[in-house]
């Protein structure tokens, strides 16, 4: 029998049990594992600590990997299949968002079903993600005896404050990184029943932005009129930076044409848009402005006040502030020097200042690059014939207007392996939002779409 007719039988039996992947995916997502709160990094390592414990019990190799400063990893491997098959890495992250302030309908760490949904924070982002690769894995073990590759996975505990200690843990332990190809399981898929292959990122950088023009507040009645006021200065300054609709008039790319029509073939469906995006009733998505949404979305640059300085109600006063500050984030273009990006916005900032006043712009943290990807090669058309056999459609190419740093640092390492990125997310499931949401039938077709990959890497002539 085939590999490929094998995978027919293991997907069959991961179905059957599908319940159980479900149990297993709500007993990781009641645990709390906040990465950028101190206060739960000792949530993340208990729960690495039951991950690494539980992949042992299906099999697998698994240690907890720790750095010094650093929260755990867990690395896994089953080689099983022996050196004349490939291995495949298998990439997701347990860590979760933090959910202050957020209004929940359900209880953000105590998964629920509501409808096709499982609700919790991580269900999809990206619990999900790779816990349908460990059902996966069971099947293949249970029902086959053993996998029809050599399967590694690392399960991260920092993605979601950027992964700053994964290259540390891929100098540390190359050989836990060591493979042939590798799935990346934290991207979203266009339509719950359209499976996407993502192949472009956008990156990010964030600058403060600061108006100064007094050396203490000053009454807003003796001298308002006369004096600069620093907040409306900001404003203005801000409002440079975008045209009349709110997108970005300066750090625009020229796109070749080729990019620019693939991204217009992408179609969106406008209530799904509406709901995934929260838009109010009667407030509608911006004009094309002859880019298409997808262009938008996925390959230009985006700018947004995250925080300022100005007054809350709670602060208020009849007062010329002494200075106002705005912190901008900038979604970097797939393929733009976020170098380049800075300058332009600087230059416009920089440029006569209203009412005088002092500008400066000071760049926060380091620049994320956007990622793009051109997907070739055996190994694609091979993870094409997987998910006709469990969506019934082939991958379709997406972007992902977020950022995600470890894509761009795999890249870097490992540009020369086959990177393919899915996920269980959809345009529903608010991500790093509130109720957070994974749709129980893509998390299914995920599993069925994993067996069968497993076995199609697997074949002579596709990796080795």
């Amino acid at each position: 029998m085939t590999l490929t007719a094998s995978a027919d039988a293991v997907a069959s039996h991961a179905d059957q049990s599908f319940d159980r992947a479900v149990e297993r995916l709500c007993k990781y997502l009641r645990t709390p594992a906040i990465s950028c709160e101190p206060a739960h990094a000792e949530d993340v390592a208990r729960l690495a600590a039951e991950v690494a414990t539980d992949l042992r019990a299906l099999g697998l190799d698994a240690h907890v990997r720790a750095l010094p400063g650093a929260l755990p990893l867990v690395a896994a491997s089953w080689l099983g299949a022996g050196p004349e098959r490939p291995t495949v890495l298998v990439y997701g992250h347990l860590d979760l968002q933090p959910v202050q302030g957020e209004a929940w309908t359900t209880p953000p760490h105590e998964p629920t079903v509501v409808g096709d949904r499982l609700y919790a924070r991580g269900a999809a982002d990206d619990m999900g993600g790779w816990v349908s690769h460990l059902h996966a894995l069971q099947a293949w073990l249970q029902h086959a005896g053993g996998l029809p590759c050599n399967l590694r996975l690392i399960v991260e505990g920092e993605e979601e404050i950027g992964s700053p200690n994964l290259e540390r843990y891929m100098d540390a332990w190359p050989a836990d990184f060591a493979a042939d190809a590798m799935i990346l399981t934290d991207c979203e898929n266009p339509a719950v029943n359209v499976p996407g292959l993502t192949v472009s990122l956008r990156g990010l950088m964030e600058l403060e932005l600061t108006c100064a023009a007094l050396s203490a507040d000053g009454h807003s009645g003796l001298w308002g009129g006369y004096i600069p006021d620093v907040s409306t200065a900001l404003a203005t300054l801000i409002a440079r930076l975008v045209d009349e609709n709110g997108r970005p008039r300066v750090g625009l790319l020229s796109l070749p044409q080729a990019r620019r029509d693939a991204a217009a073939q992408v179609t969106f469906d406008a209530a799904v848009v509406r709901r995934g995006a929260h838009l109010c009733d009667g407030v509608a998505t911006l004009p094309d402005a002859g880019r298409s949404a997808a262009e938008w979305m996925w390959l230009q640059p985006a700018i947004t006040v995250v925080a300022t300085t100005l007054p809350t109600p709670d602060r208020k006063k009849n007062a010329l502030r002494a200075k106002a500050s705005a912190t901008l984030s900038m979604r970097v273009a797939p393929g733009q020097d976020p170098a380049d990006l800075r300058a332009a916005v600087e230059a416009e900032l920089l440029r006569d200042a209203p009412g005088g006043v002092r500008v400066t712009v000071t760049p926060q943290g380091t620049p994320a690059w956007g990622w793009l990807y051109t997907p070739q090669g055996p190994a694609f058309a091979a993870a094409d014939r997987a998910y006709v056999k469990a969506w019934g459609k082939p991958l379709q190419q997406v972007g992902v207007g977020g950022t995600i740093p470890f894509v761009a640092l795999f890249g870097r390492r490992f540009g020369d392996l086959p990177l393919v990125l899915n996920g269980v997310m959809d345009p529903e499931t608010t991500a790093h939002g509130p109720n957070e949401s994974l749709h129980l039938g893509v998390f299914r077709k995920a599993i069925a779409a994993n067996v069968h990959l497993y076995a199609e890497l697997a074949e002579p002539g596709v990796l080795l």
